[in-house]
C-alpha cells in the first residue's frame, strides 16, 4: 500500500509533511501544466519568486476536461473532450479520450506514451488511485464513474468490469480515493431548481474501493441532498479531515472521515463569500486545496454572468476571490480569515507549490468589465500569489492568456 505522505509530493496541493515543505520540495522542480481547449502548455515554475516562464505545448485529441499524474512521476493522464461548456456547449460528440503522456524527467515535457483510449461521454474528472495501477473517470452527464486499468509500463489497458451497476447520483463532478485507499468518493453535485425543474439532490457516494472494483456505495445526503450541492473535495495531509466545497449553496464543510467510514454530516460549515448578502450574479463555489502543511484550507468564489451594455455584454459582476481559513489542529475547523481577489473572471482551478510559498489561479475566460462610463478587457490569465507563514495570499503578479475564444479550462502543478 502507497503512504499517504508519498501521494502527497505528486500534485501540488498534496505535497509533504508538516514542518518539512519548504526544505523537501525546495530542492526539486516543479512544472505547471495549463490548458486552452485541446492545447497543454507547460511553464516552469519559480516559487520563491512567484513566476511563472511558458515552455512548449501539446495538442490533445480533443479540450481538456482534467489531468493527474502518476505516481513514479513518469506519466501523466489527460481526460478530454469535444464536448463540454463555452465554444462546445450543446454540441452532440462521440470524441472522448483518456490519454497516457510520459513526462521527461528534467524538463517536464510531455509526449505520448501508447494510444488514447476512448470514453463513452465527456469525462468531467478523473483521479488514479493509491497505487496508480488504475485511473478512475466521473462523468456528469449521463452521470457515471468508470474505472481504467495502468499496465506496469504506464499505458492505459482496458476498463474494470465492475460486478454491479454503479450508482453515480445527479451530475457528478469529482472522483477522489481516500489516502488509504480503501475507498473512492464520487462526488454528484446534483442541480439547482429552474423554472421548469425542481432541485436534484446532491450527494457523495463513498465506495469499497480494491484494485479496481467498486461496491457497496454509502450515501452521504444531508437533508437528503437537498441543499446539498458538493462539487469539490480535498483531503488533510495528516488528520482525517475532509474539506468540501458545496457550488450551489456557497459554503465550505468540513466531514470527519473515522477510517474508513465518512461522517453522515459535516462538523463545520463556513460561509465562502465575504458579504453572502450581496450576490450580483449567480455565485458558484468551486475547487477547494489544503495546504501542504495542513494549517490552511482554501476555496475559489467563482462568477461569470454578463448583462447587456451599449452594443455587447460586460461582466454582470460578482465575487471572483479565493478564500482563505485557518485550520484549528485540534478539532479541523476552518477559521475565515481572508478573502482576496483572484484578478481575473471565473477561477475554476487552482494549485498550490509542493513548498507550499506559491499559489496559482486559473481563469477559464476573459470578459470585457465596465469602467466608469467605459468598457476594459479583463483577460483570461493566471494569478500568482505568495503564501505567508500564517496562510494569507499576497497577490504578486498575472500572466495574460490568448485563448482564441477557448476556454482555459485546466491547470496543475507537478513536482519532477
Amino acid at each position: 500500500m502507497i503512504g499517504m505522505q508519498h501521494l502527497m509530493s505528486l500534485l501540488s496541493p498534496h505535497a509533504v509533511a508538516p514542518g518539512t515543505a519548504g526544505a523537501a520540495a525546495a530542492t526539486r522542480t516543479t512544472v505547471l501544466f495549463a490548458a486552452v481547449g485541446a492545447v497543454l502548455s507547460r511553464y516552469d515554475v519559480d516559487a520563491e519568486n512567484a513566476m511563472l516562464t511558458r515552455r512548449e505545448s501539446i495538442t490533445l485529441p480533443a479540450d481538456v476536461q482534467y489531468a493527474w499524474p502518476h505516481l513514479s512521476r513518469k506519466y501523466f493522464y489527460v481526460a478530454c473532450s469535444a464536448s463540454g461548456p463555452g465554444p462546445n456547449k450543446g454540441v452532440p460528440s462521440t470524441e472522448h479520450y483518456l490519454s497516457a503522456l510520459r513526462i521527461d524527467p528534467a524538463s517536464g515535457a510531455l509526449t505520448p506514451h501508447g494510444d488514447p483510449i476512448r470514453l463513452p461521454a465527456r469525462p468531467i474528472h478523473m483521479t488514479l488511485d493509491a497505487g496508480s495501477t488504475h485511473a478512475l473517470v466521473a462523468f456528469n452527464e449521463p452521470s457515471a464513474l468508470r474505472v481504467y486499468r495502468i499496465d506496469a509500463d504506464g499505458t492505459l489497458a482496458g476498463e474494470v468490469h465492475q460486478p454491479a451497476a454503479v450508482e453515480a447520483g445527479i451530475y457528478a463532478h469529482q472522483v477522489r480515493v481516500t489516502p488509504n485507499g480503501r475507498r473512492a468518493i464520487l462526488v454528484a453535485r446534483g442541480n439547482r431548481p429552474t423554472a421548469t425543474k425542481p432541485e436534484e439532490p446532491g450527494v457523495l457516494l463513498v465506495f469499497d474501493y480494491r484494485d479496481g472494483v467498486l461496491s457497496n456505495p454509502a450515501r452521504i445526503a444531508p437533508g437528503g441532498g437537498y441543499g446539498f450541492g458538493p462539487r469539490h473535495l480535498d483531503f488533510h495531509p495528516t488528520r482525517p479531515w475532509v474539506y468540501l466545497s458545496l457550488e450551489t449553496q456557497n459554503k465550505l464543510d468540513m466531514f470527519p472521515l473515522d477510517g474508513d467510514t465518512l461522517a453522515a454530516a459535516p462538523a463545520f460549515r463556513k460561509e465562502t463569500l465575504a458579504d453572502p448578502g450581496i450576490k450580483l450574479s449567480r455565485q458558484a463555489a468551486g475547487t477547494v486545496h489544503v495546504h501542504p502543511n495542513g494549517r490552511s484550507v482554501y476555496i475559489a468564489n467563482r462568477a461569470s454572468e454578463t448583462e447587456p451594455f451599449g452594443t455587447g455584454k460586460v461582466f454582470r459582476g460578482g465575487e471572483n476571490t479565493l478564500a482563505a481559513y485557518a485550520i484549528d489542529q485540534d478539532s479541523g475547523e476552518p477559521v475565515p480569515m481572508q478573502h482576496i481577489d483572484t484578478r481575473g473572471i471565473h477561477c475554476r482551478t487552482f494549485h498550490i507549490d509542493p513548498s507550499g510559498r506559491l499559489l496559482v489561479a486559473a481563469h477559464i475566460q476573459g470578459l470585457p468589465v465596465r469602467e466608469g462610463a467605459g468598457i476594459r478587457d479583463a483577460p483570461c490569465c493566471l494569478s500568482a500569489f505568495r503564501i505567508d507563514q500564517a496562510g494569507k495570499l499576497e497577490y504578486v503578479r498575472k500572466y495574460d492568456v490568448d485563448t482564441g475564444g477557448k476556454l482555459m479550462f485546466w491547470m496543475g502543478m507537478v513536482t519532477l
